[in-house]
């Protein structure tokens, strides 16, 4: 029998062994899982995935490669991943790269073998664990200073981690989203001036803004409101994001509830920047179980009565008993009734949950991006 590589030891003393590939090494986290067919690439990258460990329930993982282009920021984010089936070569005319190599090389260690059922039941059941994992091409592995490792690790709860995965300064950001034949474009005619507050933004939101006529300006997690309206945008919008949002609001619910007081402008939210907002408005976030993880998560549009099929990837949410008056919930969850969407009355200001820019319905979200830009030529028409 071949001496297993790899070691995932949960903080409860459970002992996962398998083959190691990628990065070698010890990493600690949160293990959370994804049950997304595609895309684990992006996933890898998304910078909500800071400080956690993902399990993929899709096995085939590897098969279509990496390439450049489908890299959501510039480094991967998570942690390290957990598979089924050690990663296939890729069987794909747009991979540049297998998937082990590029692992290696960005410092991120990957485990293949797993029972990721069992595992996925038990993050179901029990919560998402605190994890050490760690590759070892000998095999050599100190039980006990894994499962201590594991119980080390803070958790995410309290935790901001926005200020490690945001930009060091501000950027401008024109490119639109991929298309066939030739591949992504450069916005031509923008319409509409925009400022995005990157607390971990995914690159495929920025050019869904761009897409729609958007000339977007990133500032960092830090922004102040005068950083915001020194620049005179027509919008704001605040990015997805990990870590607790309690903890990044600590500054950033400031900014927004000083840049509502002081403008009309729209305000768009997505993920953390839902939870930003709804914080500012004043209410609550709470720290779920597991969390939503996946690209099949069914969301109800409570105003309009159609579902979506969303994207998500969020372990803490918006608690919808402590929505202010004027504050409107507008979508839930199918799976579990739990918020996913919110807007004030009587102003253009909005957020959802989950992410509209990732496609997987793949156009039922799409609107969202349409409803900021309708809200700025309204504003525009009125001011």
């Amino acid at each position: 029998m071949t001496r297993p590589t790899a070691c995932l030891a949960l903080a409860d003393g459970t002992l996962f062994f398998g083959k190691g590939f990628g990065a070698i090494g010890l990493t600690t986290a949160e293990l959370c899982f994804n049950t997304a067919m595609t895309g684990y690439q992006e996933i890898m990258t998304d910078p909500s995935y800071a400080g956690q460990v993902v399990t993929f329930t899709f096995p085939h993982i590897g098969n279509v490669g990496v390439n450049p282009e489908d890299d959501e920021t510039a480094d991967p984010v998570a942690e390290g991943m957990v598979v089924k089936w050690d990663p296939t070569e890729p069987s794909n005319w747009r991979a540049a790269e297998s998937l082990t190599p590029w692992l290696e090389r960005r410092g991120r260690i990957g485990i293949g073998g797993v029972d990721t059922r069992r595992l996925t039941r038990a993050i179901r059941q029990q919560g998402a664990p605190h994890v050490a994992l760690a590759h070892d091409p000998d095999g050599n592995f100190d039980i006990d200073a894994l499962v201590k490792a594991a119980r080390s690790f803070n958790g995410l709860t309290g935790l901001d981690l926005a200020k490690d995965v945001t930009c060091a300064q501000s950027y401008r950001w024109d490119q639109t989203k991929w298309a066939w034949p030739n591949g992504f474009g450069t916005l031509t005619n923008p319409r509409h001036k925009v400022v995005a507050i990157d607390y971990g933004a995914k690159r495929n939101i920025l050019r869904n803004l761009a897409s729609t006529g958007c000339d977007v300006t990133v500032l960092p997690a830090s922004a102040t409101a005068d950083d915001v309206l020194a620049l005179a945008p027509d919008g704001l919008f605040l990015s997805n994001g990990p870590g607790d949002p309690a903890a990044t609001g600590a500054y950033a619910v400031p900014m927004i509830k000083e840049v509502l007081d002081r403008s009309e402008m729209p305000v768009f939210g997505i993920c953390l920047g839902h939870q930003m907002l709804a914080l500012a408005l004043g209410a609550r976030t709470i720290k779920m179980n597991h969390g939503h993880h996946g690209a099949n998560h069914p969301v109800k549009d409570l105003e309009t009565g159609k579902v979506e099929i969303t994207s998500m990837n969020h372990g803490f949410t918006v608690d919808s008993q402590t929505l202010p008056l004027g504050v409107k919930e507008t979508h839930v969850s199918l799976f579990d009734g739990s918020n996913c969407g919110i807007r004030m009355d009587g102003r253009p200001v909005f957020s959802v949950q989950y992410h509209p820019e990732a496609s997987p319905g793949p156009q039922d979200s799409a609107y969202l991006f349409e409803r900021f830009t309708d809200a700025m030529v309204k504003r525009a028409e009125t001011a």
